[in-house]
C-alpha cells in the first residue's frame, strides 16, 4: 500500500473538485488528509491567493464554473469569497480528518453553497456531526493544524490542493492525471524531456 499526503483547505473550490476525483486513484493508495491554511502557504513563500489579483479573481471563478461542469461535479457558488476557513479546517481535524467528514465539508461549502459565518447552517452542521464549538478550540486541534502546514512547508507544498507521494509534489487540480500516470508507473517520468524540466537553469529574473 502506497501512502499519499493530500493538502488542501477548504477555501479553494479547486481542492473541493479535486476531493471528488480522489476516488479515480489507484485503488493500492492509501490518503493520508491533511487540511492546511492556504494563508499560512502564501504567506510563507511570499505569494498571493488568485483571489487577491483582481483579473484573476474573475477568471478564476469563471474557470472552476467551467471545470465543474466539464467534470461533472456539482457546484454552487458561496454567498461570498474568500472566506475564514478555520472553523471547518478546525471542525475537520476534531473529527479527524477522515474522508467522509472532508467530503461532508467541501460540499457544505461548495456544494450546498453555505459558509461558517452563517450561523443557522453552521450550528446544523454541527449538530449533524456531533460536534461542538468547544471541540473545535482545543489546544491540540489548534496544534494539528500548525503541524499540518509546517509539514506542507517541509515537504515543498506552496499551494492546494497538493498531493504528496514518493516525496514528489503534484499541485492542482490540473495534475491529477499527471498524479494517477505516476501512480501507475508512466514512463513519461523517466524521459529526457521530464529530466530537462527538473534542471532547466534559471535566466534572467524579475526586479524587485
Amino acid at each position: 500500500m502506497r501512502q499519499l499526503d493530500w493538502y488542501f483547505d477548504f477555501i479553494s473550490p479547486f481542492s473541493y473538485m479535486q476531493s471528488e476525483l480522489l476516488h479515480t486513484l489507484p485503488a493500492d493508495v492509501q490518503i493520508r488528509f491533511k487540511p492546511v491554511l492556504f494563508a499560512g502557504l502564501l504567506q510563507h513563500w511570499d505569494n498571493k491567493g488568485p483571489a487577491e489579483i483582481q483579473p484573476k479573481r474573475t477568471w478564476t471563478y469563471e474557470h472552476c464554473a467551467w471545470l465543474a461542469h466539464r467534470h461533472g461535479i456539482p457546484m454552487t457558488m458561496p454567498a461570498h469569497h474568500p472566506f475564514n476557513p478555520l472553523p471547518l479546517l478546525r471542525l475537520c481535524i476534531a473529527l479527524g480528518s477522515t474522508p467522509d467528514v472532508v467530503h461532508r465539508l467541501f460540499r457544505h461549502v461548495w456544494r450546498e453553497g453555505k459558509l461558517p459565518t452563517e450561523e443557522a447552517h453552521w450550528q446544523a452542521l454541527l449538530q449533524e456531526l456531533h460536534a461542538t464549538p468547544e471541540m473545535l478550540n482545543t489546544p491540540e486541534v489548534k496544534q494539528q493544524l500548525r503541524i499540518n502546514g509546517e509539514e506542507a512547508i517541509a515537504a515543498g507544498v506552496f499551494g492546494v490542493p497538493t498531493a504528496v507521494v514518493d516525496n514528489r509534489c503534484f499541485w492542482g487540480l490540473d495534475a491529477t492525471d499527471m498524479l494517477i500516470a505516476w501512480l501507475r508507473g508512466d514512463p513519461f517520468f523517466t524521459s529526457e524531456l521530464f529530466t530537462r524540466a527538473q534542471t532547466l537553469p534559471q535566466g534572467i529574473q524579475r526586479n524587485t
